[in-house]
C-alpha cells in the first residue's frame, strides 16, 4: 500500500493527471458546443482548415508537417485547436525580446579577434565552409590551442570529471539534462558542496522534465541550501501549452574556464553502469582543455541569463583569466550550439555538410534513427557514391516505440548500401560523427526530430584534430561486438509488424 501511495503520489503521475483532465474538459467543452450549436462544426472545419494551410505554408519540416496534417484531417473538430495550443512555436514578444538579448551577447562575448577560419581556409575550403555556417548561425568560432580527450565510455568519463571537479579553484558550471540521486550524482555533489563551502561559484542548471521522474520537486532549493547556485530549465507546469516541447538536451561542465565536458553522458548511475537499465549502457563525452571552452561557458552563461534574467560580465569567466599556461593541441576544435526558437536547424546542419562532403567514410553511432527525407537522401545518396556509410543503433530499445521506428528506416537505407549494425550488449547512447580521418562531431545531438528541431542542444566539431582518430578507433572496436543488420531479416519481418512501424513512423516527429 505505501509503494501505490508513494507512486500516486509522485509528481509527474499528479502533473499527468492534471493534464489529462484539461483534456478532457477541452473534449466534453467541444462535444457539448457541437450538439447544441449547428454553427460549431463548420467553425471547427474552417479551424483546421486555417491550421492546415498555416501548417503547409511555415517552414518547419516535412515531415513534422504531415505528422500534424494527417490527424487534424482525421478529426477535424478537434484537430485545428489541438494544432493551435500544441503545434505553433511561438515565443511571446517578451521571450522573443529576451532570445534576441541572448543572441547579442553571445556574438560579443564569441567575437574572435584572431583569423582561424582564414588558416582553415588555406588547409581546405571544404572544412573553412562547414566551420563558416557554424561560426554564422551559432555564433560559435573555431579555435586552436585546445587539448581534447575523447572518452569512449561514461565510467571513464566519470574519473575523468571528478579528477578536474578536484582541481576546480574558482568556478563550476554544469548544465544536464538529467540528474538522478545515486553513485554518480552524490559522488559530484559532494565535490559540488565541498568546492561552494571554499568559496568557489558552483552552478547548476537543469531541465525541469528531463529530471521529473529522477529529483524530487523544489530540489533546487536542496542545492541553494548547500550553497550551490540553481536553476531549473523551462518549469513544468501542467496547462496545456507548446512551450512543453522546448527543452534543455544539453550536457556542459565547465571548470575555471578552461577545462569543459560535453557529449551524450548526463549524471545519472545507467550512464556509468553502476546498474543495469537497458544493458550495457555505451556512451561517450569529450574532454576540453583551452581557448575552445569558452564556448562552453558562454552558451551556460547566456541560458543562466536567460532562466534568472540576469546580467554580468562574461569576460571574467575567460580561460586566460585562471588559466595558468596556454593548451596545445592539434588542429582546430569548434564547440557549437543549437536553439529551436531562432528557425535555424544547426544540428541537423552540421551533420547534413559532414555527410554531404565525405569522400571515404561516414561512421554514426546515435541511439536514434528517426530521421527526415533530407538526412535519409544524403546517407541513400553518400551511400550509392561509394562512400562506406555505417551506422550503430542499440540492440535493447530504452523506448520500444522509438526503437520500432528506428528499425522502421533500416530497409530504405540497406537497399541504398548503407550498413547498419545493432550493439548487441545493450543500448548504445552515444551521439557522433567520424568522416575520412579528418572530421568528428562528439555532442548531445541524436538523430530524431526532438534534438534537430525541439531541443536546446551542443556538440564539438573537430577538424585534424587528435580526437579525429580517437572516435574512429572507438567506433571500429565497438563493431566488432554489433550484429550487422541484413535486408533480408528486414524483408522477411511480419507485415503486421511493417504496419505497425509505418504508422509510428508517420507520428514520429510528434513522440
Amino acid at each position: 500500500m505505501r509503494k501505490i501511495l508513494k507512486l500516486i503520489f509522485q509528481r509527474v503521475v499528479i502533473v499527468g493527471a492534471f493534464l489529462a483532465i484539461q483534456v478532457a474538459i477541452l473534449v466534453s467543452m467541444i462535444l457539448k458546443f457541437n450538439n447544441y450549436f449547428v454553427y460549431f462544426y463548420g467553425i471547427s472545419i474552417l479551424l483546421s482548415a486555417i491550421a492546415v494551410l498555416s501548417i503547409i505554408s511555415n517552414k518547419s519540416n516535412p515531415g513534422y508537417k504531415i505528422a500534424w496534417i494527417i490527424p487534424i484531417l482525421l478529426f477535424p473538430i478537434f484537430g485545428g485547436l489541438f494544432y493551435i495550443m500544441f503545434g505553433v512555436n511561438q515565443l511571446s514578444k517578451r521571450e522573443k525580446k529576451k532570445m534576441a538579448i541572448i543572441g547579442e551577447k553571445m556574438v560579443q562575448a564569441l567575437n574572435q579577434e584572431e583569423p582561424i577560419l582564414e588558416s582553415i581556409q588555406e588547409e581546405s575550403e571544404t572544412a573553412a565552409n562547414q566551420s563558416r555556417y557554424i561560426s554564422h548561425y551559432a555564433y560559435c568560432p573555431p579555435y586552436t590551442n585546445t587539448a581534447t580527450e575523447y572518452l569512449p565510455l561514461g565510467e571513464i568519463a566519470f574519473a575523468r570529471l571528478k579528477e578536474e571537479l578536484r582541481k576546480a579553484e574558482h568556478y563550476i558550471f554544469l548544465e544536464y539534462f538529467i540528474i538522478e540521486e545515486g553513485i554518480m550524482w552524490n559522488s559530484i555533489l559532494e565535490i559540488l558542496q565541498e568546492k561552494a563551502a571554499q568559496g568557489v561559484d558552483v552552478r547548476v542548471i537543469y531541465d525541469d522534465v528531463g529530471c521529473i521522474m529522477t529529483l524530487p520537486y523544489k530540489y533546487n532549493k536542496k542545492l541553494e541550501s548547500m550553497g550551490i547556485k540553481c536553476c531549473v530549465f523551462n518549469p513544468f507546469i501542467p496547462i496545456l501549452s507548446s512551450r512543453l516541447n522546448n527543452r534543455d538536451h544539453r550536457k556542459i561542465l565547465v571548470i575555471d574556464g578552461h577545462t569543459g565536458f560535453t557529449g551524450g553522458i548526463n549524471l545519472a548511475d545507467e550512464y556509468i553502469n553502476a546498474y543495469e537499465k537497458h544493458g550495457h549502457w555505451k556512451d561517450t563525452a569529450i574532454m576540453l582543455k583551452g581557448d575552445a571552452v569558452w564556448s562552453l561557458t558562454v552558451m551556460f552563461l547566456t541560458l543562466w541569463s536567460y532562466n534568472t534574467n540576469t546580467d554580468e560580465d562574461y569576460s571574467r569567466y575567460k580561460p586566460h583569466v585562471h588559466q595558468k599556461e596556454r593548451h596545445q593541441g592539434q588542429g582546430y576544435v569548434q564547440p557549437f550550439t543549437d536553439s529551436p526558437l531562432d528557425g535555424e536547424a544547426v544540428g541537423e546542419t552540421v551533420y547534413l555538410n559532414l555527410i554531404n562532403k565525405a569522400k571515404k567514410y561516414v561512421y554514426i553511432n546515435t541511439p536514434y534513427l528517426i530521421i527526415d527525407n533530407e538526412m535519409v537522401t544524403a546517407l541513400c545518396n553518400a551511400a550509392k557514391s561509394g562512400v562506406d556509410v555505417r551506422i550503430v543503433t542499440p540492440h535493447i530499445a530504452d523506448k520500444w516505440y522509438v526503437h520500432a521506428v528506428t528499425r522502421a528506416y533500416y530497409e530504405a537505407l540497406l537497399e541504398s548500401g548503407v550498413k547498419i549494425y545493432e550493439y548487441i550488449p545493450g543500448f548504445i547512447h552515444a551521439k557522433t560523427f567520424v568522416v575520412d580521418d579528418l572530421y568528428s562531431v562528439v555532442g548531445t545531438i541524436n538523430l530524431d526530430y526532438r534534438s534537430l528541431y525541439l531541443h536546446f542542444e551542443c556538440g564539438v566539431w573537430l577538424y585534424k584534430n587528435e580526437s579525429v582518430q580517437s572516435v574512429k578507433e572507438d567506433f571500429l572496436s565497438t563493431l566488432e561486438i554489433c550484429k550487422a543488420i541484413s535486408l533480408q531479416e528486414c524483408q522477411e519481418v511480419s507485415w503486421y509488424r511493417k504496419l505497425g512501424r509505418s504508422i509510428l513512423r508517420v507520428f514520429a516527429p510528434l513522440m
